[in-house]
């Protein structure tokens, strides 16, 4: 079994207020959920509003199927243009 981990920083330059970003990063997780199957919560900043964190899990038996959905999953991301994404980080876990 692998299961491969991505934390995600954004920065949300437009927003004004935390409903804004929440709105923008609901739509994102929601996406996310739907079009790649992935386990998505928002894990840290919550009350900043112009930044926020996304954490990303997929489960898998082969690393490369799993590396290949993370790597979509965030080129999906930077394409929607919600917000800009300043860092990722990404591991592989083998069980």
């Amino acid at each position: 079994m692998v299961v491969g981990v991505a934390k995600l920083s954004l920065r949300l330059p437009g927003n004004k207020s935390l409903k804004g970003k929440r709105k923008v990063i609901k739509s994102i997780r929601e996406r996310l959920r739907q079009r790649f199957n992935l386990a998505v919560a928002e894990t840290d900043a919550q009350d900043l509003w112009q930044s926020g964190e996304l954490g990303l899990v997929a489960i898998g038996n082969q690393a490369g199927y799993i590396d290949s959905k993370l790597d979509k999953a965030i080129n999906f991301v930077e394409n929607m243009q919600l917000a800009e994404i300043v860092d990722i980080q990404r591991e592989l876990i083998h069980f």
